[in-house]
Formats: structure tokens, C-alpha cells, sequence
């Protein structure tokens, strides 16, 4: 994003002190709303959370910050060292800023949202777009009313594509998001009881994802899973061009011929029946994701070739699904950013099959936002959970007491360990002691127990 003050001061209607030419005329080369990642140039955004932004303007400052937003209700204590632009809501009007910019740059847009896969296939999209076209994709999951946002700014002014992620934990958050966005393509990749704790059933969430079609452009498409009945039901009541992917001979784009390999996941396709695609993640319920991807791929017209060769290659998201080397030289599978019932025995699936010469060893976290059904729910797992295919099992946080409770009777004593939340740093240290070279352990739970601290541990 390159814009002068002045252009932003008309763009969302904010008031300035310093109407002096150069003022208006200084050069804004971003926007940045954490002060420990600000680089000079940049538009500092004051938001509010569990710290009040304002108060961080001193080091903005510092930092290099070109100008700031500045809410109408701190107007007492306004910085006098860099331009204020003074509005009612500093995130109303980052919002208001974001939807101007890409309105000026005017990108097709392509937004995914579901209940599991869409990282991935965020992922996937950008790869398959990438060398036809100059791409921004969300960064990591930026993917809410600051996240998207956020996106949108980053893009350089020749972005051809914007392929953008948008999460969902409450309804009306995608209204908000497809709206501010207007895609032309809206993309669902699943339906499954991610933040079920909000909604209470399937059926809901379903209707809460479709809120991701109310921004489509009229002549947009809207691409979704073909063999989930609660979208199949919800897509006939939208007035779109669709397509959709899956597994199924009705489907638009279906896979065939399906097979698993350690890291990777070969499979054809009912486009090009004799050629075979391989994507580099394990596990075969990652192949609806690259079905989407080959969706798209197919509706902007790219050569079959390119979109093979770039499904082979794409760069996913850290932490999903992502093999390492542990420092004992054990092999690690972290998938740590995420969790929920239906992703964590995909992967637990995924990983029982795996060729091994040691053991395989499984980290599994609370899944969060599952409600009143939680412990059950995380109980559940237990059938995914085979002791002659996983030799030891560590649980952490509150409700894998359910899991380690179902276990008990399945593992020995020493092969089944359980944590509380605060106990990360002894879940490493025992880890460490534990893992051999010839080992691989599996590593998943919602982004809240910070397994990511304990891949860390092992790989440091």
C-alpha cells in the first residue's frame, strides 16, 4: 500500500490538524496496529483489545510511524510529533480504509471459509493462480475483522488476484467480511462442529458459513462441497453460478484413484482422468482442498500443466500438517495452529498409517469451543486412537481428561500420560527424554494450548 495522508484523509473522512502540504502530501507505505512490528513509513492503528492502542503511540513514534488514526475520544492527549487523523472508530475506519484500497486496485477476489481445510486451501488457490497472475493471499490466518482488513492493505497495486481467508465465530462475522471483501468467488470448503460451542449444531453452522455468499458479485461463482447434504440443500436457495468438488460422479471436479503416502497424497481427477496430481501433505482429506483449488484453477482458465505443477510444489501455512526433524532426530508432525473433532481424526487417521521403523507417539491438545458436548466429543477420538498402531499417547488441558479417561483401559500406564494447560514446559522436557531417532510424533490441538511452544522445544 503506497498512499499520501491527504488521500486517506479523504478516503475515510477523518479530520487532521496539520492541513499543510506536506503534510497531505508524506507518503504512507502501510499500516501496522503493533508497535513491535512497525517499520518507518507506516500507518499506525491504534485498535483496542486487552491493551488500549493509544496508548503505544510514544513508541509508533519511535518506530518510524508516518502518521497515526487517532479516536475522537482520546482527542485530549492527540501526538503532536506525526499527523493525527482524527475519526470516530479507529477500526471502523481501518475497515473503511481497506475496502477504499481495494476498490482502487480492484483485484478479483477469491474468499474461502470452513470449518476445516481452509488455510490449505487458501494455499493452494494462490499457488495454482501465482504464474498467471500476481497474487496476494491472506497471511497466516489473518482472517477476521482486522485480519482481512490487514490483507487488503498489504497488497502491492499490480495484484491481479486477492485470495483471502475469512474465519467464523459468531454469526454475522462472514455477513461482515464477504461484504467488506465482494468476491467473485466464495469458496466452503466443509461443514464440520468447529466453534460449535456458539452455534449448537451442524445445521447452524451451515447456515452461518453461507453468510460468505451475501458480498458475491452477482455474476460471481460460489464453489462448495458437493457431497455435504447441509450445502447441497443451502446452494439451491442462492442465486449464483456454482460448481461443486468432491468425491462423488455428480460432482463438477471429483477425485478418483486416491493413495497415501508418509508426505505426500497422490490422486487423478475426473478433468484429466489419466493424470495423476500429488500434493505435498499427507492424508487424504486434504484432497478435497486441492479439488477446490483445481475449481478454481479451471474457472480462470489455467492450463491443466501449470495447475499440476504448482500443486506439487505450493507453499502451505506453517504449523499445518507440517513434517520436521526433532533435535533426538525423530520425525515430527505438527499441526498445532488448529483443532477440532473432524480435523483431529483425519490426521490421527493420517498418521496410523504411516510407514515407521520406531513408534509412532501422539501429542493431542483440548479442542476448544466445543461447549456443553466437549468432553464427549474429545472422548470420541478414542476410536481413532488404536494401541497396535500408537504406541504412546500425551494428553494436555482440561477436557483430554475425557480421552485419557477412554484410554485407560486400552494403554498401559507408561505409555498413556496426561498434563494440565500449564504444563507445556513438562510435556517438552518429557518429550525430549522419550523421542528416539527411528520415532514420529504427531502433534495437534486448538491454537490456544500454544503446542506450537512445545514443537519448538523439540526442534530448537
Amino acid at each position: 500500500m503506497k498512499m499520501t495522508i491527504g488521500e486517506i484523509v479523504k478516503a475515510i473522512d477523518a479530520s487532521i490538524d496539520d492541513q499543510t502540504d506536506k503534510a497531505l502530501q508524506t507518503e504512507v507505505v502501510g499500516v501496522c496496529f503493533d508497535t513491535r512490528k512497525l517499520t518507518p513509513g507506516q500507518l499506525f492503528i491504534p485498535l483496542n483489545g486487552s491493551h488500549d492502542g493509544h496508548d503505544f503511540i510514544d513508541k509508533a513514534i519511535q518506530g518510524g510511524a508516518a502518521a497515526t488514526l487517532w479516536g475522537r475520544d482520546h482527542a485530549d492527549r492527540l501526538p503532536l510529533e506525526i499527523p493525527a487523523l482524527v475519526v470516530d472508530d479507529p477500526l471502523t475506519a481501518f475497515q473503511k480504509l481497506s475496502r477504499y484500497y481495494l476498490t482502487k486496485i480492484n483485484p478479483r477476489v477469491i474468499a474461502v471459509t470452513g470449518s476445516n481445510g481452509k488455510t490449505t486451501t487458501k494455499d493452494m488457490i494462490a499457488s495454482v493462480l501465482s504464474d498467471e497472475f500476481n497474487v496476494t493471499k491472506t497471511y497466516d490466518n489473518f482472517n477476521n475483522e482486522i485480519g482481512v482488513p490487514y490483507t487488503i492493505l498489504q497488497m502491492d497495486s499490480n495484484t491481479d488476484f486477492l485470495v483471502v481467508e475469512m474465519g467464523m465465530d459468531r454469526p454475522g462475522q462472514l455477513d461482515f467480511l464477504s461484504k467488506l471483501v465482494q468476491p467473485d468467488v466464495a469458496i466452503i470448503t466443509m461443514i464440520g462442529e468447529a466453534h460449535i460451542e456458539f452455534f449448537g449444531t451442524r445445521d447452524k453452522i451451515a447456515d452461518t458459513k453461507m453468510e460468505i455468499t451475501h458480498g458475491l458479485k452477482a455474476d460471481g461463482y460460489f464453489i462448495y462441497d458437493g457431497d455435504e447434504p447441509l450445502l447441497v440443500e443451502r446452494a439451491k436457495q442462492v442465486d449464483f453460478a456454482k460448481m461443486t468438488f468432491g468425491r462423488s460422479k455428480t460432482d463438477d471436479v471429483y477425485a478418483t484413484e486416491t493413495s497415501d503416502g508418509q508426505y505426500d497424497t497422490s490422486f487423478k481427477v475426473n478433468l484429466w482422468p489419466e493424470q495423476k496430481i500429488t500434493i505435498p501433505m499427507m492424508g487424504d482429506y486434504n484432497v478435497n482442498n486441492a479439488l477446490a483449488a483445481i475449481a478454481v484453477g479451471k474457472l480462470f482458465q489455467i492450463p491443466q500443466i501449470e495447475i499440476v505443477r504448482k500443486l506439487s510444489k505450493f507453499d502451505l501455512t506453517k504449523n499445518r500438517t507440517e513434517w520436521l526433524t526433532g533435535k533426538n532426530g525423530e520425525k515430527i508432525l505438527s499441526d498445532v495452529y488448529n483443532s477440532n473433532p473432524t480435523a483431529a481424526r483425519e490426521v490421527l487417521s493420517a498418521f496410523s498409517r504411516t510407514p515407521v521403523s520406531g513408534r509412532r507417539i501422539v501429542v493431542l491438545g483440548d479442542m476448544l469451543e466445543l461447549g456443553l458436548k466437549s468432553p464427549q466429543m474429545h472422548a470420541s477420538l478414542a476410536k481413532e486412537i488404536n494401541s497396535n498402531e500408537i504406541a504412546m499417547v500425551y494428553l494436555i488441558g482440561e477436557d483430554m481428561k475425557a480421552l485419557y479417561e477412554k484410554l485407560k483401559p486400552v494403554f498401559a500406564p507408561e505409555n498413556l500420560h496426561y498434563y494440565r494447560a500449564d504444563q507445556l514446559d513438562q510435556l517438552s522436557e518429557d518429550l525430549r527424554k522419550e523421542l528416539q531417532a527411528d520415532d514420529e510424533v504427531m502433534l495437534k490441538a486448538s491454537h490456544g494450548l500454544h503446542l506450537e511452544n512445545v514443537v519448538t522445544r523439540l526442534t530448537a
